[in-house]
């Protein structure tokens, strides 16, 4: 099988290494090149835009942030290139893809099967479509609920407040925003704007 992720960052990195025993063909997407020895360790095919890998891959893993690059990303246009029967994995921000062009896609058979534990809105009202929809594999978004997740995120949080506190830099990978403007991981990962839009369609919705 060929299989893809959007997003080759920590998260998509570490998707890639736990495929590679499974003697599949990997591929990904990212703003930003994996070093050569890491794509020659995995033997992964970078590929320039989401558009150019899905219609190779068996099964898509979305692992990347939401900003407005992502934020629609997988609309009936995208999901129109995969492969009919494809799969698509979304552990990344619900709205990285479309609500309803998941669900038409699934109805449709372009798609054979969604699994995620991301929605939008978030928390999703009781009748979300993708509640309902055929071939799914839908969970609540708890992954970073474990108490080991909550002990890594009290710390982290700890050494932010330290550092500010004690006018220390704060380290790049905690960095999202300085003086304004993305730095540090944020300048890495996302673009800038406003992705936070559609919060009013939970309206659209029986609570």
């Amino acid at each position: 099988m060929d299989i893809g992720t959007v997003g080759a960052g920590r998260i998509g990195t570490a998707v890639l290494r736990r495929l590679k025993p499974f003697d599949v063909k990997l591929h990904y997407t990212d703003r930003h090149r994996l070093p050569d020895e890491v794509a020659k360790e995995l033997g992964v095919t970078f590929h320039q835009t989401a558009a150019e890998m899905v219609p190779i891959c068996d099964v898509v893993t979305i692992n990347a942030p939401l900003h407005p690059e992502t934020e629609n990303l997988f609309n009936e246009a995208m999901i129109g290139k995969m492969k009919r029967g494809a799969y698509l994995v979304n552990t990344a921000r619900g709205k990285i893809c479309n609500r309803d062009a998941i669900a038409r896609a699934l109805e449709s058979g372009q798609l054979a099967g969604y699994a995620g534990d991301v929605w939008f809105p978030q928390p999703a009202p009781k009748d979300h479509p993708w509640r309902s929809m055929p071939h799914h594999g839908m969970t609540p978004h708890i992954s970073g609920s474990s108490l080991s997740a909550q002990a890594r995120y009290a710390a982290g949080t700890r050494e932010i407040l330290e550092c500010w506190f004690e006018g220390r830099p704060i380290r790049e990978e905690y960095l999202i925003v300085s003086g304004g403007k993305l730095a540090g991981a944020g300048a890495h990962s996302y673009s800038a704007g406003d992705a936070t839009r559609g919060s009013e369609e939970a309206a659209h919705f029986k609570t």
